[in-house]
């Protein structure tokens, strides 16, 4: 500091960098040294890492030899690496973990934003009665103490920005409990007719279904398993206000449909992602994929009915559900309207009655315009998908399928059949099981009954039901056909399925 006196003549005290100038005042003028300072100050805060959420990757395997090498090496050439990925191996009895012992170890990449790591770490947990619900138990176990669990299946391949999107999405609002990837099938390497038949189907089904709750403020209702990301805080009051152990529980036939269901009660959102995207694995015959949709019809089901069965309870107002409850609705006007469409025009047939009339073309050109919107949504629509939807036959045919497994599930649920749903979906992928037939077998017989019952009803009671049957199915369809024009007009504000 230096001394100088004022008019008073008592001394002042100003700091370097002050000059005198008139009358005795003193104003700041820059000091060169204090602004290299400062400049300096600057870089060494810009240099200052942020805050980076740490991400926990687990891949609950079973029997994933085929596949779980493009499952790591997709992990590996993501923008944004997982701290660590921990995969599960569980049950198998292939070469999953001598497979997966290949990448266990520290691996490091230069990616857009600079140098990341990340350790994988292959458990093989021998023989688990909890299955795949237990694998990802003992994972969360693994990667509790860290900001984001990631769940991966073993047959899931990500695009390389997947995990980017996901975190960016989920750190962005405290309020977001997980994100779902935007899922789609790969169907590339396909040979068998009915293999691309059946995929080209489930593509189509997995965009309507992405689409519908990407426009409905991307709230997604259930957080697959296949490629989402949960906060691990949100999982904690899961815990909390179950009262379990882990988040997973092995006494839901859907343990994504009941967590997701939780982590929404719990106060959070659950969303579906509007950029990461994940390839999933497809079912390739109809007995798998029987398997699967049962499966899931069923858990769905166990969820919706009011009461308690066993120890999942019935949460049929719970606002995830909301839409389980229209697409069961849906498909029981779908099988109402096709049923009696195919018994009518039997029916007419056979006492030459039918007239035909060009108002009928409608709604299966409502059904295509539809399907082609389902098509044009997908981010990754081939060929394929435009036939499939276009030519109308397979769209009709793969509804015709999925009735069948509605059915099939919702006569199981109130049957009461104590059976594993896991391990009859395991046993369908190792192509054994005749259940799947069994849907193709009760149509048959219903039709068989039905021709029979029809030809002992006297022919002026057959015109009068046909008379009544026709209008009544006339009004549904109308109805069904404005739906089909109301959601295949709908703008799809830029998303991509």
């Amino acid at each position: 500091m230096t001394d100088h006196f004022g008019q008073d003549g008592r001394p002042q005290l100003t700091e370097p960098g002050f000059a005198n100038q008139h009358s005795g005042g003193y104003v700041q003028r820059p000091d060169p040294g204090l602004a290299a300072y400062a400049d300096t100050f600057l870089d060494a805060v810009e240099s200052i890492p942020t805050y980076r959420p740490t991400v926990g990757c687990v891949i609950p395997a079973y029997n994933e030899a085929e596949t779980i090498a493009g499952v790591l090496d997709s992990l590996l050439q993501q923008t944004r690496l997982p701290d660590v990925i921990h995969l599960i191996v569980n049950n198998t009895s292939d070469d999953s973990v001598e497979i997966a012992g290949h990448y266990a170890g520290p691996h490091t990449r230069m990616t857009p934003q600079g140098e990341q790591s990340t350790i994988i770490y292959v458990h093989d947990i021998g023989k688990n009665p909890d299955k795949k619900v237990g694998a990802l138990n003992y994972g969360y176990s693994l990667v509790e103490h860290m900001d984001y669990l990631l769940g991966v299946d073993g047959d899931t391949t990500p695009e390389p920005d997947a995990i980017e999107h996901l975190v960016d999405e989920i750190s962005s609002d405290d309020r977001i409990g997980g994100i779902s990837a935007i899922y789609s099938i790969d169907d590339s390497a396909l040979d068998k007719p009915v293999e691309k038949f059946l995929i080209a189907g489930q593509r189509a089904q997995f965009s309507a279904f992405n689409m519908q709750n990407l426009l409905k403020g991307r709230n997604m209702a259930v957080l697959g398993g296949q490629f989402s990301i949960f906060s691990t805080q949100a999982l904690r009051e899961v815990l909390r206000d179950s009262h379990q152990r882990t988040p997973w529980v092995s006494d839901s036939e859907v343990e994504d449909s009941l967590l997701s269901l939780q982590i929404k009660s719990a106060g959070y959102l659950t969303k579906i992602s509007a950029q990461a995207r994940a390839h999933v694995g497809g079912m390739t015959t109809l007995r798998s994929l029987d398997a699967q949709q049962v499966k899931w019809n069923f858990g769905a089901i166990d969820l919706m009915w009011p009461g308690q069965r066993g120890d999942t309870r019935g949460q049929p107002l719970h606002p995830n559900l909301r839409l389980r409850w229209f697409e069961h609705m849906s498909m029981v006007i779908n099988i109402v309207t096709r049923l009696m469409f195919v018994l009518l025009l039997a029916g007419s047939l056979n006492i030459s009655a039918f007239v035909f009339s060009p108002w009928w073309l409608l709604p299966p050109l409502s059904a295509v315009l539809l399907n082609y919107r389902v098509a044009r949504s997908m981010a990754f629509a081939n060929r394929r998908d435009y036939l499939f939807a276009m030519l109308l036959a397979p769209a009709e045919m793969y509804m015709w399928i999925r009735m069948g497994h509605f059915v099939r599930a919702w006569l199981k649920f109130f049957s009461r059949q104590q059976s594993d749903n896991w391990a009859a979906q395991a046993k369908a992928e190792r192509g054994k099981g005749i259940a799947w037939l069994y849907p193709f077998a009760a149509l048959g017989l219903f039709f068989l009954v039905s021709a029979v019952a029809w030809v002992q009803i006297p022919i002026q009671t057959r015109s009068d039901m046909l008379a009544v049957g026709w209008p009544i199915l006339g009004v549904i369809t109308v109805l069904q056909t404005a739906w089909m024009i109301i959601k295949g007009s709908k703008r799809y504000r830029g998303y991509k399925a």
